[in-house]
């Protein structure tokens, strides 16, 4: 996703894709909430600056069910705002709440391999 917003995962099928892939930022994000909102913007400015970031977000206000199934795929406890780091089908690396940042994410993703 070259300098665009991050798609939203909108059904199973894409979330099945996502959680499959070989490299995936998953973002799950809900409006009614200001820390996820600054979270989701520290998320989008990330995804901007890192061209080719396969990645993609979860309403979890309106999609609350597919977002309860990322969480039993990934073993990563439900939170919201979450950023989770996938790599070859695994979570490898996940934060929430103000440790969701540019920063963090850069490091997570250097380090998950």
């Amino acid at each position: 996703m070259a300098n665009e917003i991050p798609n939203e995962i909108l059904d199973r099928a894409s979330l099945d894709a996502a959680l499959g892939a070989e490299r995936f930022l998953l973002f799950k994000h809900s409006g009614r909430c200001s820390i996820s909102s600054r979270a989701f913007a520290e998320y989008e400015a990330y995804v901007s600056e890192h061209t080719g970031v396969p990645t993609g977000w979860i309403d979890v206000v309106n999609r609350r069910e597919l977002s309860h199934t990322a969480a039993q795929q990934t073993g990563v406890e439900h939170k919201s705002p979450q950023a989770i780091w996938i790599v070859d089908g695994v979570a490898v690396w996940n934060a929430s709440h103000f440790d969701i940042t540019q920063a963090s994410l850069a490091e997570a993703a250097e380090t998950a391999g």
